[in-house]
């Protein structure tokens, strides 16, 4: 970097980026939403306090970071986009509304809202009726809620609760910084029948921006919803990097069940992607996280669940394809503390050209969670030399009654499996094309929405059949 570093205990950064976004907090913090309420410009003040400290965080300080290309992500000065930045006058382009509509879900009574650098489109999105005291909707309106409604309340309880402070620079400057994003409420009781879509458009621009989606979802006691979060890149893909950090939280009551799906397909050339999925569980409550990481030249995805009673359940699936020189990370911790807890965590990798994969999980089991059963398994394909993969599943027991189990793989396709299939008439391309579709489709198919598995059937896996990793692979063993 260009500047001596201010290390501290957490990260660095350098003073002539802590100028810049100190420059950029007194300018931005009366403008943003909230800035009116005392709490929710004390947590923006708190969390642009704590960056200044942390700094962003250090691959030589920080275990779960070492191998991210932090230099890169970085490197620029980016700057916030404004409103204005969102406009879809005098007109969406036809290739970009093209882009956006084959985000859409199949579904037809789906919830949609859509965001532009970070913003709510109106125009672009779509509501349909939900039951009474359900709210789904952009975040700058639920912070309009009055005070007393409970939704409010819920807002103001949970905001910003379950980032783990000190977590990071990133998701710090989401806190200080984020100026929309989505609030899903549901009272007690209530089941939104037909998925909640949110899609984050990242619009290229001349210059170095940084969106930041926040995305606070509180499902009360024996509620259910099904929450999608797609990413994915519009306009001209210059080289000017376009950097989306999001946030996400997600709070789960007595005996709530959320299902939440995320599509990460933005531009591999000059994308940026860093975001942080949180989940608080209450007693008997039931978490599904299912993300698909296939775009970003750089994509770090932490996901994070915490057990906070007894009788939870947690799924963390997710499969990432990489290939060229983009590099894909996972992290993931679950906290079992309470007894009779269940997670389950399954990812696989498909890397090709001299990508680079990293998978770290973690699951912590507290001395009472007794009767703790936790399972972590990361398998990873390899379509060329050049492709590599760091992985590292870890288990932390501090019980003894319990059933936890861990494991890896990193290898290539079987050329035993190649030659039965050539054997039955089958062409070599097609063959190593449908091997890996059998290897992504296990994944594909845990999806817990069905309109998610629809779209990942005809889109992420149909590919493989379009000798899309062959093709790769060939391009750089050649």
């Amino acid at each position: 970097m260009s500047a001596t570093p201010m290390n501290s205990l957490l990260g660095y950064a350098t003073e002539h980026a802590m100028d810049h976004y100190g420059a950029a907090f007194s300018f931005w913090e009366p403008h943003l939403p909230g800035a009116r309420i005392p709490w929710m410009r004390d947590r923006r003040r708190y969390a642009f306090d704590a960056f200044r400290l942390a700094g962003f965080p250090s691959p030589s300080k920080w275990e779960k970071w070492q191998h991210v290309p932090v230099d890169t992500l970085t490197e620029p000065l980016y700057r916030f986009p404004d409103r204005e930045a969102s406009r879809v006058e005098p007109a969406f382009p036809e290739p970009d509304r093209e882009t956006l509509e084959a985000l859409y879900l199949s579904e037809p009574d789906t919830h949609r809202l859509v965001f532009l650098n970070g913003y709510c489109v109106p125009q672009l999105s779509r509501l349909g009726k939900l039951p009474d005291g359900v709210i789904a909707g952009p975040l700058t309106e639920g912070l309009t809620i009055p005070a007393e409604a409970p939704a409010a309340k819920a807002l103001k309880y949970h905001l910003d609760r379950y980032v783990r402070i000190p977590y990071s620079g990133f998701a710090l400057l989401n806190t200080a910084f984020f100026a929309d994003g989505a609030f899903i409420y549901l009272p007690p009781g209530k089941t939104v029948e037909a998925p909640v879509h949110l899609i984050f458009l990242s619009v290229f621009r001349n210059d170095a921006i940084m969106s930041l989606p926040r995305i606070l979802v509180v499902a009360e006691e024996n509620s259910a919803v099904d929450v999608v979060e797609s990413f994915a890149s519009i306009g001209e893909t210059g080289d000017t990097p376009h950097f989306t950090n999001a946030v996400t939280e997600v709070a789960l009551g007595p005996g709530a069940r959320v299902n939440h799906c995320k599509l990460q397909t933005e531009s591999a050339r000059a994308a940026l992607h860093v975001a942080l999925l949180a989940a608080h569980q209450d007693r008997d409550s039931r978490f599904v996280s299912h993300s698909v990481s296939a775009g970003a030249l750089i994509a770090r995805n932490d996901v994070e669940s915490t057990l906070d009673r007894e009788g939870c359940e947690c799924t963390l699936d997710g499969l990432y394809v990489a290939d060229g020189r983009q590099h894909v990370d996972h992290y993931t911790f679950v906290d079992h503390i309470h007894p009779h807890g269940t997670s389950t965590q399954h990812y696989k990798g498909i890397l090709a050209g001299r990508s680079h994969g990293v998978f770290n999980g973690k699951v912590y089991v507290y001395p009472d969670a007794q009767h703790t059963n936790a399972k972590q398994r990361n398998e990873n394909l390899l379509l060329s030399r050049d492709a590599r993969m760091d992985t590292k599943p870890q288990l932390d027991i501090c019980a003894d009654d319990v059933q936890c189990a861990h494991g890896a793989t990193v290898g290539q396709i079987d050329e035993n499996m190649v030659f039965y299939l050539r054997s039955r008439g089958i062409a070599a391309e097609e063959a190593e094309n449908l091997l890996t579709y059998g290897f992504a489709s296990e994944i594909v198919h845990r999806a817990p929405i069905a309109a998610v598995r629809t779209k990942l059937t005809d889109s992420v896996l149909a590919g493989a059949l379009d000798h899309k990793f062959v093709g790769l692979k060939r391009t750089v063993d050649d």
